[in-house]
C-alpha cells in the first residue's frame, strides 16, 4: 500500500489546526511495523544509510545490496567497502522481485521516493526506520515509533499544545509530526517545508537572540558537531560550554574536536536524567547511544539541576530521555531562563508532553517546532524567553 499525501496551500491558525488534529486524531493507520523476514537491501548511502547498515549488522540482519542514485560516485568511499552501492537500474529484476527495500532517506520527502522505485519494479518498498521497529527488544532506535489513536484527554491536551506555540509556522510542522507518526501520512504546507539540518538548532530567531556572554551547554553533545556550529555562529564570541557526553566511544572525538574550536570547554562524562543515580546504557551505537532497557553498562546519571550551573542556552539530543533531563532542570530553567532547543522526535512524548510541560513551567517564553527532516523525524522545540527575542 502506498503512502498518502497531503499537502496545504496556507499554513494553519489555530481553528484550522484544531480541525486538522480532530482528522487525524482517531483515524486508522494502515501500517505498522515491519519485518525483516525477507533478504534486505537499503536505499540511500549518505550518513543515515551508513547508520542503516551498522544497525542492521548489530542485529544480524547485514542488508545483501545498497542502492544509491549516486552509486557511480560513490564506487571508491571506503566506508561501503564490500557492499557497493548500485544504481536502482542496475539491480537485476530477480534482484528487485526478491528484496525488501529500506528507504534510509529522510532529507527528502518519502512518497516521491516509494514511487519512483516502484516504478522501476521495486515490489517491496518501506521507510527504514519502520523496519528498526521490528528490532526494538534489542537495539534501541527509536525514530521510527507509531502513535496510537489519540484519547479524547490526549487530543485537547494537544490542541492546547498547538494553540500555545508562537507561529503557525510550527502549528503546521506539528501538524506534519504528527501524521507522520500517528497516519504514516505526508502532510506539507507549502509556505513552510521542513527547514535544512543544517539549520538545527540554529533557525533564524535562534541566532537573533544570541549574545557574545552565552554559556552554552551541548547535552548529547556526541562528536562536538553542535558545539562546533555554536563556535561559528558566535563568531567564538561566547562565555563557555559545557558538553555531556556519555557515550565513551564518542568521547575522544568530541575532546579532539573541541580541543580545536573551543579548548577551555568543560566534559562532563555521564547522562542527563530527572534525578542523580544510575541507569543501563547502551553505548557504542554513534548517535543513537542512550539509556534503554538493552543497555549493556549501567551509567551515572545526572540531574542538570546538580551541577551548579548558570546556563544562557541549552541543547538536548538525548534520544528520547529529553523530557526527563528537562524536569531534572527545572530550577535551573526557571532561575536562569536560557534558550532551549531539545529534540522530540525519539518517542510519544513529543506528541504533547514536552511541549506541555515546558510551555506550563515556563511563563513568558516564546515556543517554536521545527522539523529539519522528513518522516517524522529531525523534530526540535525552541523555547525563546521574551526578554531575548526580537519578536
Amino acid at each position: 500500500m502506498p503512502h498518502a499525501a497531503r499537502s496545504f496551500a496556507g499554513l494553519p491558525a489555530v481553528r484550522q489546526a484544531a480541525a486538522l488534529l480532530a482528522e487525524l486524531a482517531a483515524a486508522p493507520c494502515g501500517f505498522s511495523p515491519v519485518k525483516a523476514d525477507r533478504p534486505l537491501a537499503l536505499y540511500g548511502a549518505g550518513n543515515m544509510g551508513r547508520l542503516a547498515c551498522e544497525f542492521l549488522g548489530a542485529v544480524g540482519r547485514e542488508p545483501a545490496m545498497v542502492i544509491d542514485r549516486n552509486a557511480a560516485a560513490l564506487a571508491g568511499d571506503l566506508a561501503w567497502a564490500g557492499l557497493w552501492p548500485v544504481a536502482p537500474e542496475g539491480v537485476s529484476p530477480a534482484d528487485k522481485a526478491a528484496h525488501r527495500v529500506a528507504v534510509s532517506v529522510v532529507t527528502a520527502p518519502y512518497g516521491p521516493i516509494e514511487r519512483e522505485l516502484n516504478r522501476l519494479d521495486f515490489a517491496d518498498v518501506v521507510p527504514f526506520y519502520d523496519l528498526a521497529e521490528s528490532f526494538r527488544d534489542r537495539h534501541p532506535l527509536s525514530n521510527g515509533w507509531f502513535a496510537a489513536p489519540l484519547m479524547r484527554e490526549e487530543e485537547a491536551q494537544t490542541a492546547a499544545v498547538l494553540e500555545g506555540w508562537a507561529d503557525d509556522t510550527s502549528r503546521a510542522h506539528h501538524l506534519q509530526f504528527l501524521a507522520w507518526h500517528r497516519l504514516r501520512e505526508e502532510w506539507t504546507f507549502e509556505p513552510a517545508p521542513p527547514l535544512p539540518n543544517s539549520e538545527r538548532f540554529f533557525i533564524p530567531e535562534v541566532l537573533a537572540a544570541l549574545r557574545d556572554d552565552e554559556t552554552f551547554v551541548d547535552a548529547g553533545a556526541y562528536h562536538g558537531d553542535v558545539s562546533r556550529a555554536f563556535v561559528e555562529k558566535t563568531a567564538g564570541r561566547f562565555k563557555q560550554i559545557i558538553a555531556i557526553e556519555p557515550d565513551q566511544q564518542s568521547l575522544a572525538r568530541l575532546r579532539d574536536t573541541l580541543a580545536a574550536f573551543a579548548p577551555n570547554a568543560a566534559v562532563h562524562e555521564f547522562a542527563l536524567g530527572a534525578t542523580d543515580g544510575e541507569a543501563l546504557f547502551h553505548q557504542g551505537l554513534g548517535y543513537a547511544s542512550q539509556l534503554s532497557s538493552t543497555g549493556d553498562v549501567t551509567m551515572q546519571a545526572r540531574a542538570l539541576d546538580r551541577l551548579g550551573l548558570r546556563p544562557t542556552f541549552i541543547k538536548m539530543h538525548l534520544e528520547g530521555a529529553e523530557r526527563a533531563a528537562l524536569h531534572g532542570a527545572e530550577q535551573t530553567l526557571i532561575e536562569h531562563r536560557p534558550m532551549i532547543a531539545a529534540t522530540v522526535y525519539h518517542n510519544a512524548d513529543g506528541i504533547y508532553k514536552t511541549a506541555q510541560w515546558l510551555m506550563q513551567t515556563l511563563p513568558r517564553y516564546r515556543f517554536l517546532f521545527r522539523l529539519h527532516s522528513w518522516c517524522g523525524t529531525g523534530a526540535v522545540i525552541y523555547g525563546i524567553p521574551n526578554e531575548r527575542s526580537a519578536a
